[in-house]
């Protein structure tokens, strides 16, 4: 029976497993969607909200740069890009801070960036190949556009012979892009990456041209004593340094050049003393260079000799001022007129003979006449008006190096123009340093050394070459840079192709017998100077048949290195005035190499010259004393005997002896049998009858000569 329509409705039980919340419908989703924003906030209830809270921190307000405070941050290039796309399609939006007035655009909104402040790391010529080392065949080759092993024809054409793996250096790559028409660049990057830095170019401060007048200052004269050996030139500096040199040098000769200073009458003087000796004739010409006046020292009783001919040239090759000091002349066998005549000979006419050389007779022993020799010195500086600017950039000559124990490598150097101090930074040829002491000719130290003043210089990082010149350099950091390249450039130099022994070279070796002997020399000196004098003096020994090769040649004590290095190569240690470390005396005899030491340097000389003619096998040499002439053969149990007789000179026992059959040898042996009838006889004598056996010779023929003969040994000359 159905329900009547007025009762209510029954309840139907559901489950509460379902959210049965009532969704809005949509005209009140509309009326949201349509709902009006609040209006902005007053000025007025701005600064109330901004009230000072008494239980709040104060807080200012935070403020937005504008777009003209805002720094402009250079970004990345594609970062740049795309915000100068954005700000190209779309406006920018202006933001209104609530907590300020202040109008802040957006980054898309600032000011832009000029191109031209963006560094690119692809450079605008299309011929610039810039690649950062190491330089390899392949990576070259790919920027070139062509095939690697086009690379390596070129390379071999300009005489390098590279691995495909191995690096170029710079300067060869350079070569191969320009036979293309490319300029190569090397790539240098610093701390920023991606931006070039652009490769600093260092060179060495030239020496001015002209100095200002005003900042120009006298300076000592540079005195170069020269002269013979043995004429007494560092006997003469003795008297005047008040000191005795000679009394500590070896054979009473100066072998390298010393720099002291002298005052007289409140004036500085340095002087130079140069050795005498024949193979120091590069330092004489050193010495000649630095120097402002030769004062040249001729012995009275010995008048002019070969180097004292050899330092007048020298002094007039340099265009010095030259002053003659006669020295000896309290000796009884003392004649100075001769010595004047010999020197009118040689272009140097003195002033007593109408001439312009000035001299001075002297006794270096009695002190005769040397207020008069310097008296002219200071006159004749006086008229060259010696003068250096002392402010401007220090540089100096080395005229002597040497490795010092407890100091190191130091050198002895003359200041031409400038101040060196102590803490200079300073380039010496391929060799930087920096000044970490001064000492003067009285082995005391200073903190600076002015213009004419030598000093010892002690910081270099390696044995500079004599005659170099130190540069003062701005800072440690260049020195060191330009060393670098330097070294570099010579290490390039070295690895270039060498001379190679052609076809004919080789053909006249082997038909010399293998070439000449060599004799392999480790040289140790004590300064640098004698080193350069001693291998000048030994390369100087030329013979056809033995040669000297160095195999090293430098400055310092015999280390225990220079053992190992003589036994690996077969020489010979020569140590002029320098000693031999401890180690290196046990190394030595352990290993059977032979150490020379010597302080004479001529005596050196002599050995050498000795042990060049060592290597010299003696010649054999054939002499004849007799023939003998077959005149009947002997058959035997143990083969043939010859009957002879002695035609000439001796038949020996002991000696040669060789069969000659129709003007040609058949045999060619000892003798094992020499009879006279049936005794065994040492020789026989000219007309005598004799039996003859040469061992194991049976082919005898009647008629057959036996020519005797004996091989003496004979010493080779160079």
């Amino acid at each position: 029976m159905p329900e009547k329509s007025d009762s209510p409705p029954k309840k139907s039980k559901v489950l509460d497993l379902l959210d049965v919340t009532k969704k809005p419908s949509r005209r009140e989703r509309q009326r949201k969607e349509i709902e009006v924003a609040p209006p902005l906030p007053s000025v007025l209830d701005a600064q109330k909200a901004n009230a000072l809270d008494l239980f709040a921190e104060e807080k200012k307000p935070k403020v937005r740069k504008t777009a003209r405070t805002e720094k402009a941050v250079l970004g990345t290039i594609s970062k740049l890009l795309d915000m100068n796309e954005a700000a190209a399609a779309k406006p920018a939006a202006v933001v209104v801070a609530a907590t300020s007035p202040a109008i802040v655009t957006s980054a898309a909104a600032a000011t832009p960036v000029p191109a031209s402040a963006v560094e690119t790391t692809v450079a605008d010529d299309p011929r610039l190949i810039i690649i950062k080392p190491p330089i390899l065949v392949s990576e070259l080759a790919a920027r070139l556009g062509l095939k690697p092993f086009n690379i390596m024809a070129d390379l071999i054409k300009i005489g390098v012979f590279p691995a495909p793996n191995q690096p170029l250096e710079p300067e060869i790559a350079a070569k191969v892009c320009e036979i293309h028409g490319f300029v190569f660049e090397r790539e240098k990057r610093d701390k920023d990456k991606g931006v070039h830095k652009i490769e600093e170019i260092i060179k060495e401060p030239e020496l001015p041209v002209q100095e200002p007048e005003d900042l120009l200052k006298n300076r000592p004269p540079i005195i170069t004593i020269m002269g013979h050996v043995d004429h007494g030139k560092t006997s003469l500096l003795d008297f005047l340094r008040k000191t005795k040199i000679t009394a500590g040098e070896a054979g009473g000769i100066t072998q390298h050049i010393g720099a002291y200073q002298v005052m007289h009458h409140e004036q500085e003087i340095t002087f130079l003393d140069t050795p005498g000796h024949a193979i120091f004739s590069d330092m004489r010409a050193r010495g000649a260079d630095i120097t402002d006046i030769v004062v040249l020292v001729v012995a009275a009783n010995d008048g002019i000799m070969p180097q004292t001919l050899e330092a007048i040239k020298h002094a007039k090759k340099a265009r010095k001022t030259i002053i003659v000091a006669i020295n000896k002349c309290d000796l009884p066998s003392a004649n100075v007129d001769r010595v004047k005549s010999q020197l009118a000979e040689n272009g140097l006419q003195t002033t007593d003979f109408g001439g312009d050389t000035e001299f001075a007779e002297v006794s270096a022993l009695t002190g005769k006449g040397m207020d008069d020799l310097l008296d002219l010195m200071a006159l004749q500086a006086e008229v060259l008006e010696l003068k250096a600017n002392p402010k401007s950039n220090a540089r100096a000559a080395v005229i002597e190096a040497r490795v010092v124990p407890g100091r190191g490598t130091t050198a002895t150097v003359i200041v031409e123009s400038g101040t060196l101090k102590v803490g200079t930074p300073f380039i010496c040829g391929p060799f930087a340093g920096k000044v970490r002491s001064l000492i003067n000719d009285r082995g005391v130290a200073v903190k600076s050394a002015h213009p004419g003043m030598p000093v010892e210089v002690i910081g270099f990082e390696e044995l500079p070459n004599v005659g170099d010149h130190l540069t003062e350099m701005k800072t440690e950091r260049e020195a060191k840079a330009l060393a670098s390249e330097r070294q570099e450039a010579q290490r390039l130099t070295r690895l270039k192709p060498q001379h190679r022994n052609r076809m004919q070279d080789l053909y006249s070796m082997v038909r010399d017998g293998g070439g000449k002997a060599q004799l392999k020399i480790i040289l140790k000196c004590d300064v640098q100077g004698s080193v350069e004098a001693i291998k000048k003096a030994v390369l100087a020994i030329v013979s056809d048949k033995v040669e000297s090769s160095f195999i090293t040649a430098a400055a310092g004590p015999i280390t225990e290195s220079d053992i190992a290095y003589a036994s690996s190569t077969e020489a010979i240690i020569l140590g002029f005035n320098v000693k031999v470390e401890a180690k290196a005396v046990k190394s030595s005899k352990a290993a059977g190499v032979e150490i020379k030491l010597y302080s004479v340097v001529y005596e050196l000389i002599d050995q050498v010259r000795e042990a060049m003619l060592g290597l010299l096998e003696p010649l054999t040499r054939e002499t004849v004393i007799g023939h003998a002439e077959v005149r009947q053969i002997f058959k035997l149990n143990r083969g043939r005997v010859a009957g002879c007789f002695v035609t000439d000179g001796r038949v020996h026992r002991k000696a040669h002896a060789r069969v000659i059959r129709d003007g040609v040898p058949v045999f060619d042996g000892r003798m094992s049998t020499l009879r006279r009838f049936k005794d065994e006889v040492e020789e026989v004598r000219t007309n005598f009858e004799c039996g003859i056996r040469l061992g194991d010779f049976n082919e005898y023929l009647e008629n057959d000569t036996i020519e005797c003969y004996k091989l003496d040994k004979v010493p080779q000359t160079l």
